[in-house]
């Protein structure tokens, strides 16, 4: 299957999960979208996230072309991973296709941010099990709080830059869909922008924002004005984080949460998984430096579980002039 049939297929899907999402919203209680499903070895498990994969499951077993078997990993699914024709043999499955149906499931079921839809897929050679790098296609789609009425679509093809990038704007109330641009910020500094530190979550912040203190320290100063030089935005959706930099919104995104956790001996605690960081390419394509915690190119196996960390930049410039003050401070914190 060409790449651009392939990136048809993941749009008609992440349509498929808009609707489902959405339908979800308007005509279910909230009680009951956020009530606790299951927990399982990588994250707990709110309803919504439930019927979720359900949802995703009966798509690929109905819609997903039967000439292309594929692999598909997802939590919800037993042991993470299930094919598609049911029943297929490794050695023939041509496809490996990872997708979190809802990344920000906290944001969307409390209906306080938008939330996303993730997916890449990468093609399988020789029967051998892909990597992140291996991933040549991906979408991500928003799923917004109810008040929002306009979702962005974003989608993405290895090795094409920017003219492999399409971006639409969907209207949820009449279904029309326009292409839209966006641009990462230009800015070579953190200067009066969002620089962000990921630290959601109660275990290892200290450390992390004891890391971010002294970053900000070493580039610009701490106290020596009366208002703050860079912005703070604690977006629980690595897809939003994502967003936030291709829209121009955030300069830096650091989640180094795995090093934190294991510095401290939290290493149970929820970092991000692969299918998180499934659709990184949509940076790299875009000219948004993106790196794995220890500064060298990012990847990751395909599954549910792996711990993962990333460092990611607007551009080069802000990368060049902060990347090694980072790089020096991982390793006085968090190493």
């Amino acid at each position: 299957m060409n790449q651009e049939l392939l990136r048809k297929h993941l749009l008609r899907l992440q349509d498929a999960i808009q609707g489902n999402v959405v339908s979800q919203q308007m005509n279910s209680r909230k009680e009951d979208l956020s009530s606790l499903a299951e927990i399982t070895q990588a994250d707990a498990i709110y309803r919504i996230d439930k019927v979720s994969e359900e949802f995703v499951l009966e798509w690929f077993r109905e819609t997903w072309p039967r000439e292309c078997p594929v692999e598909l990993i997802m939590e919800g699914i037993e042991d993470g991973t299930t094919v598609f024709p049911e029943g297929t043999p490794p050695e023939n499955l041509q496809y490996t296709c990872i997708i979190d149906p809802i990344d920000g499931t906290r944001c969307i079921m409390d209906d306080k941010r938008s939330a996303w839809v993730l997916t890449g897929i990468a093609p399988r050679e020789n029967g051998q099990a892909p990597t992140l790098r291996d991933i040549e296609v991906v979408a991500m789609t928003e799923l917004p709080p109810t008040k929002q009425r306009l979702a962005d679509q974003l989608t993405g093809i290895r090795g094409r830059g920017k003219d492999g990038i399409q971006i639409t704007r969907r209207n949820l109330d009449n279904g029309k869909v326009a292409p839209i641009k966006l641009q990462p910020s230009r800015a070579r500094d953190l200067l009066h922008g969002h620089g962000i530190v990921a630290k959601f979550f109660p275990e290892a912040k200290t450390l992390l924002t004891q890391f971010e203190e002294a970053l900000i320290d070493r580039l610009y100063g701490l106290g020596e004005t009366s208002y703050p030089r860079v912005f703070d935005d604690q977006y629980p959706s690595t897809g939003g984080q994502f967003y936030e930099l291709l829209a121009g919104r955030d300069r830096m995104v650091l989640d180094l949460r795995p090093l934190a956790f294991r510095k401290t001996g939290n290493e149970r605690c929820l970092g991000a998984h692969p299918y998180d960081i499934c659709t990184a390419l949509l940076l790299e394509e875009t000219g948004c430096p993106i790196m794995g915690m220890d500064g060298g190119p990012l990847d990751a196996p395909l599954d549910t579980t792996s711990p993962v960390g990333f460092m990611a930049y607007a551009n080069e410039d802000l990368r060049n002039t902060i990347h090694p003050e980072v790089m020096e401070l991982v390793e006085k914190f968090l190493l």
